[in-house]
């Protein structure tokens, strides 16, 4: 009696084991009880894009580089909660403008976009983050966000920072701090053990319509205005032929936000405990 409960003990250590190795080195993983913490650390690179008063018509128009770092916690294999800070480069140039009259307006910016945001994501299928069976799944995400941006443009040869010099007779610079609404779609692949790969798609919809310094009229200065402040404002004489423009006509197109997206792909880590069953 007490052989065959050795027999027994021996074998049920053997397949104690196996699963063990199963679980960690199998790209389909068997169900287990979904750990109490599982975080995931990633980064990605790709572009940025830009829609607004320069650009107002073509949402993939790729105007610079973008790339994020972003720290996550599962709460299962469908459901998880991101922080993460992006950077973008935007920009937009008026002189590259198919439209006539955008040309002949001239104006041209380029910004940083600094944003910190939270993000939850959601699974389609059941994804392995320490519990799913799937090595791969599409998600989408959506959160909230805080946006840095300082646009500029270059002057006869110098780069100027365009908030301060309020070109749209403002009596103080606008806010270079925005709210906005990230929300996108994305596909995650993991590749090995802990590692996986993804591709992600990202739309911003911010707070401000000044990320390109540009949103609704020409302003009207005052005589004592400084000069470079008034070229700032309005770069359509320095085209040959060109004149100023009348004050109070049309500068940006009068919509109330401007937008910008990330693209881009990534590698992540997840740290999962390794549990496996006990018999």
């Amino acid at each position: 009696m007490i052989r065959v409960i050795t027999n027994m003990s021996h074998t049920r250590y053997i397949i104690y084991v196996f699963a063990c190795f199963f679980l960690t080195g199998s790209r389909t993983y068997a169900q287990q009880p979904f750990p109490d913490t599982v975080w995931e650390l990633g980064l990605s690179g790709g572009a940025a894009t830009y829609m607004g008063d320069l650009n107002p018509s073509n949402p993939v128009r790729i105007s610079g580089p973008s790339a994020g770092l972003y720290g996550k916690i599962h709460f299962d294999s469908h459901f998880g909660l991101r922080a993460q800070y992006s950077y973008g480069s935007v920009g937009a140039k008026d002189a590259q403008s198919s439209n006539e009259q955008f040309r002949a307006r001239n104006l041209s910016f380029r910004t940083p976009l600094h944003e910190a945001a939270v993000l939850l994501d959601f699974n389609f299928m059941d994804y392995f983050s320490g519990g799913g069976r799937q090595y791969m799944s599409p998600y989408i995400f959506a959160g909230a966000a805080v946006t840095a941006f300082n646009p500029s443009a270059t002057y006869q040869g110098t780069k100027y920072q365009l908030a301060g010099y309020r070109t749209e007779g403002q009596d103080d610079p606008y806010n270079r701090f925005a709210v906005s609404i990230p929300f996108g779609a994305g596909f995650r692949y993991n590749f090995r053990g802990n590692w996986s790969v993804f591709s992600e798609i990202g739309y911003r919809s911010s707070t401000s319509d000044y990320l390109d310094d540009v949103s609704g009229a020409y302003a009207r200065f005052a005589d004592d205005v400084p000069a470079l402040r008034k070229a700032l404002a309005d770069r359509s004489a320095e085209l040959p032929g060109g004149v100023r423009n009348v004050a109070g006509s049309q500068r940006g197109d009068f919509r109330k936000r401007d937008t910008y997206m990330f693209v881009g792909i990534g590698i992540s880590f997840t740290f999962v405990p390794q549990n496996c069953y006990r018999f």
